[in-house]
Protein backbone atom coordinates (compact mmCIF):
# COMPACT_ATOMS: atom_id res chain seq x y z
CA UNK A 1 0.00 0.00 0.00
CA UNK A 2 1.13 3.36 -0.38
CA UNK A 3 -0.49 6.82 0.58
CA UNK A 4 -2.49 8.57 -2.03
CA UNK A 5 -2.09 11.85 -1.88
CA UNK A 6 -3.45 13.29 -5.67
CA UNK A 7 -4.55 11.83 -9.08
CA UNK A 8 -4.23 13.00 -12.23
CA UNK A 9 -5.17 11.77 -15.57
CA UNK A 10 -7.80 12.90 -18.48
CA UNK A 11 -11.59 12.59 -17.55
CA UNK A 12 -14.65 10.79 -18.82
CA UNK A 13 -17.89 12.67 -17.76
CA UNK A 14 -20.91 10.21 -17.46
CA UNK A 15 -24.09 12.46 -17.30
CA UNK A 16 -27.05 11.07 -15.01
CA UNK A 17 -28.38 10.58 -11.27
CA UNK A 18 -28.77 7.38 -9.58
CA UNK A 19 -27.26 5.26 -11.49
CA UNK A 20 -27.09 1.66 -10.02
CA UNK A 21 -24.59 -0.58 -9.26
CA UNK A 22 -26.94 -2.75 -11.97
CA UNK A 23 -26.71 -0.46 -14.18
CA UNK A 24 -22.49 -0.22 -13.85
CA UNK A 25 -22.56 -3.84 -13.48
CA UNK A 26 -25.15 -5.82 -14.43
CA UNK A 27 -25.83 -8.88 -12.71
CA UNK A 28 -25.56 -11.50 -15.20
CA UNK A 29 -21.69 -11.04 -14.52
CA UNK A 30 -21.63 -11.38 -11.23
CA UNK A 31 -21.22 -15.38 -11.40
CA UNK A 32 -17.73 -15.05 -12.03
CA UNK A 33 -15.41 -16.36 -9.50
CA UNK A 34 -12.85 -13.99 -9.97
CA UNK A 35 -13.06 -9.48 -10.52
CA UNK A 36 -11.38 -10.46 -14.02
CA UNK A 37 -12.60 -9.01 -17.09
CA UNK A 38 -15.04 -7.20 -15.76
CA UNK A 39 -13.83 -3.80 -17.26
CA UNK A 40 -15.48 -4.87 -20.58
CA UNK A 41 -18.75 -5.17 -19.24
CA UNK A 42 -19.48 -1.72 -17.34
CA UNK A 43 -22.45 -0.27 -18.45
CA UNK A 44 -22.79 -3.32 -20.82
CA UNK A 45 -26.55 -2.52 -21.15
CA UNK A 46 -26.45 1.26 -21.22
CA UNK A 47 -24.06 1.37 -23.78
CA UNK A 48 -25.97 -0.95 -25.84
CA UNK A 49 -28.70 0.82 -25.74
CA UNK A 50 -26.92 3.90 -26.62
CA UNK A 51 -23.80 3.59 -29.11
CA UNK A 52 -22.88 7.29 -28.29
CA UNK A 53 -22.18 6.39 -24.42
CA UNK A 54 -19.06 7.57 -22.99
CA UNK A 55 -17.56 4.31 -21.97
CA UNK A 56 -18.11 3.18 -25.61
CA UNK A 57 -16.60 6.80 -26.68
CA UNK A 58 -13.13 6.72 -28.15
CA UNK A 59 -11.84 9.94 -27.23
CA UNK A 60 -12.23 8.93 -23.37
CA UNK A 61 -10.14 5.75 -23.74
CA UNK A 62 -7.63 5.75 -21.00
CA UNK A 63 -9.32 8.28 -18.46
CA UNK A 64 -8.75 7.76 -15.00
CA UNK A 65 -10.94 10.27 -13.51
CA UNK A 66 -14.45 10.04 -13.65
CA UNK A 67 -17.07 13.02 -13.22
CA UNK A 68 -20.42 12.03 -12.20
CA UNK A 69 -23.73 13.31 -11.14
CA UNK A 70 -26.00 12.58 -7.86
CA UNK A 71 -26.02 9.43 -5.52
CA UNK A 72 -23.71 7.16 -8.08
CA UNK A 73 -23.20 3.16 -6.99
CA UNK A 74 -26.79 3.33 -5.56
CA UNK A 75 -28.73 0.44 -5.51
CA UNK A 76 -27.06 -3.45 -4.60
CA UNK A 77 -23.82 -3.42 -2.58
CA UNK A 78 -22.29 -5.44 -5.38
CA UNK A 79 -18.42 -5.03 -5.43
CA UNK A 80 -18.24 -5.52 -8.77
CA UNK A 81 -19.25 -2.03 -9.90
CA UNK A 82 -16.19 -0.39 -8.14
CA UNK A 83 -14.11 -3.27 -8.89
CA UNK A 84 -14.61 -3.33 -12.89
CA UNK A 85 -14.06 0.70 -12.59
CA UNK A 86 -10.68 -0.12 -10.80
CA UNK A 87 -9.98 -2.65 -13.44
CA UNK A 88 -10.86 -0.26 -16.35
CA UNK A 89 -8.37 2.29 -14.89
CA UNK A 90 -10.38 4.28 -13.05
CA UNK A 91 -8.34 6.21 -10.00
CA UNK A 92 -10.65 8.82 -8.40
CA UNK A 93 -14.41 9.50 -8.93
CA UNK A 94 -15.66 13.19 -8.42
CA UNK A 95 -19.46 13.83 -8.29
CA UNK A 96 -22.58 15.17 -6.65
CA UNK A 97 -22.99 12.58 -4.11
CA UNK A 98 -22.19 8.30 -3.69
CA UNK A 99 -24.37 5.38 -2.15
CA UNK A 100 -22.67 5.02 1.11
CA UNK A 101 -21.68 1.42 0.17
CA UNK A 102 -20.37 2.22 -3.41
CA UNK A 103 -18.22 5.19 -1.42
CA UNK A 104 -16.74 2.02 0.89
CA UNK A 105 -16.24 -0.65 -1.44
CA UNK A 106 -14.16 2.10 -3.84
CA UNK A 107 -11.92 3.64 -0.81
CA UNK A 108 -10.71 0.17 -0.49
CA UNK A 109 -9.93 -0.08 -3.50
CA UNK A 110 -7.66 2.70 -3.56
CA UNK A 111 -10.14 4.69 -5.69
CA UNK A 112 -11.29 7.91 -3.73
CA UNK A 113 -14.47 9.89 -4.24
CA UNK A 114 -15.15 13.37 -3.81
CA UNK A 115 -17.89 15.56 -3.45
CA UNK A 116 -18.81 18.76 -5.38
CA UNK A 117 -21.74 21.19 -5.67
CA UNK A 118 -24.07 20.10 -8.65
CA UNK A 119 -22.75 23.41 -10.82
CA UNK A 120 -19.55 22.27 -9.93
CA UNK A 121 -19.86 18.84 -11.68
CA UNK A 122 -21.69 20.29 -14.27
CA UNK A 123 -18.86 22.86 -15.09
CA UNK A 124 -16.30 19.55 -14.86
CA UNK A 125 -18.67 17.78 -16.85
CA UNK A 126 -19.46 20.15 -20.10
CA UNK A 127 -15.58 21.23 -20.36
CA UNK A 128 -14.72 17.38 -20.56
CA UNK A 129 -17.09 17.18 -23.31
CA UNK A 130 -15.48 20.56 -24.95
CA UNK A 131 -12.11 19.24 -24.49
CA UNK A 132 -11.75 15.49 -23.82
CA UNK A 133 -8.20 15.54 -23.89
CA UNK A 134 -7.44 17.89 -21.04
CA UNK A 135 -5.78 16.62 -17.32
CA UNK A 136 -8.35 16.67 -14.52
CA UNK A 137 -5.70 16.67 -11.29
CA UNK A 138 -7.66 15.83 -8.27
CA UNK A 139 -5.72 16.54 -4.65
CA UNK A 140 -6.62 14.45 -1.96
CA UNK A 141 -5.23 16.18 0.65
CA UNK A 142 -6.84 19.91 -0.28
CA UNK A 143 -10.08 18.73 -2.42
CA UNK A 144 -8.80 20.99 -5.07
CA UNK A 145 -9.63 19.77 -8.59
CA UNK A 146 -8.21 21.30 -11.79
CA UNK A 147 -8.46 20.88 -15.28
CA UNK A 148 -7.20 24.07 -16.90
CA UNK A 149 -8.77 26.95 -15.97
CA UNK A 150 -11.19 25.72 -14.03
CA UNK A 151 -11.06 24.76 -10.06
CA UNK A 152 -13.30 23.44 -8.16
CA UNK A 153 -13.50 23.04 -4.16
CA UNK A 154 -14.39 19.33 -3.48
CA UNK A 155 -14.50 17.21 0.21
CA UNK A 156 -14.40 13.50 1.22
CA UNK A 157 -15.08 12.38 4.92
CA UNK A 158 -12.16 13.56 7.00
CA UNK A 159 -11.26 9.91 8.27
CA UNK A 160 -11.62 8.14 4.72
CA UNK A 161 -9.22 11.40 3.56
CA UNK A 162 -6.40 10.60 6.33
CA UNK A 163 -6.35 7.11 5.34
CA UNK A 164 -5.49 7.81 2.02
CA UNK A 165 -2.95 10.09 3.00
CA UNK A 166 -1.52 7.84 5.55
CA UNK A 167 -1.82 4.70 3.54
CA UNK A 168 -4.41 3.29 5.70
CA UNK A 169 -7.26 2.64 3.04
CA UNK A 170 -6.93 -0.83 2.41
CA UNK A 171 -7.84 -2.72 5.75
CA UNK A 172 -7.11 -6.27 4.35
CA UNK A 173 -3.42 -5.53 3.26
CA UNK A 174 -3.08 -3.56 7.22
CA UNK A 175 -4.28 -6.54 9.12
CA UNK A 176 -2.00 -8.89 6.52
CA UNK A 177 0.85 -6.24 7.44
CA UNK A 178 0.38 -7.18 11.01
CA UNK A 179 -0.47 -10.92 11.07
CA UNK A 180 1.75 -11.87 13.99
CA UNK A 181 -0.41 -9.14 16.03
CA UNK A 182 -3.93 -10.65 14.64
CA UNK A 183 -2.91 -13.76 14.94
CA UNK A 184 -1.76 -13.18 19.24
CA UNK A 185 -4.62 -11.22 19.54
CA UNK A 186 -7.14 -14.19 18.45
CA UNK A 187 -5.64 -16.95 20.65
CA UNK A 188 -6.34 -14.67 23.46
CA UNK A 189 -9.71 -14.67 23.12
CA UNK A 190 -11.59 -17.49 25.04
CA UNK A 191 -14.24 -17.82 22.21
CA UNK A 192 -11.67 -18.36 19.64
CA UNK A 193 -9.33 -20.59 21.40
CA UNK A 194 -11.01 -21.48 24.69
CA UNK A 195 -13.13 -24.21 23.31
CA UNK A 196 -13.19 -27.66 25.94
CA UNK A 197 -14.39 -30.70 24.23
Amino acid sequence: MAAITAVAGRGLPLRGADLDTDRIMPARFLRAVTFEGLEHHLFEDDRAADPAHPFSDPRYRGATVLVVNRNFGCGSSREHAPQGLARYGIKAIVGESFSEIFLGNSSVLGMPCLTASPESIDALQSLLEREPQIVIDVRVDTGVVTAGDLHVQAQMPPGMRDAFLTDQWNPTAMLLDRYEQVRAVATSLPYISGFQE
